[in-house]
């Protein structure tokens, strides 16, 4: 079955977006500590029981730390290719692109805090019973 007009242009959008995410998870080894983060922190989530909101929230922060490191690498993978030698702003471009992933980690670290805390303090008086 082929693919024509607008089915064609949707096939082939979304066959280059999935390379990108593959050449991501390939080359990229901030994305691979990313995503093991994000499974660790969906299964203890499942484990500890979170609400549905809450689980929808770590979702979306995790995605959006995915997200920001992926345009981080895409915004490095472009100034390496415009310049092999060290230029001031294509420095500052990378480092406003790493501060940006930074950034986006800190603020899903403090919201996975306020989440776990609640649920690990319980825990932990739970497990004082049997100790």
């Amino acid at each position: 079955m082929g693919y024509t007009g607008a089915n064609y242009r949707f096939y082939n959008k979304l066959k280059h977006a999935l390379n990108g995410l593959f050449l991501a998870l390939k080359h990229e080894v901030h994305i691979k500590v990313h995503i093991t983060a994000t499974l660790i922190v969906f299964v203890l989530g499942f484990t500890l029981k979170l609400k549905a909101i809450e689980l929808i929230i770590l979702l979306l922060v995790v995605g959006s730390v995915i997200t920001t490191e992926l345009i981080n690498s895409a915004i490095e993978r472009v100034v390496d290719l415009i310049t092999d030698e060290y230029h001031p702003i294509a420095g500052q471009a990378k480092d406003i692109a790493a501060g940006a992933v930074l950034f986006s980690v800190i603020i899903a670290v403090i919201i996975g805090l306020i989440i776990f805390i609640p649920y690990l303090k319980f825990l932990t008086s739970e497990l004082k019973v049997f100790f």
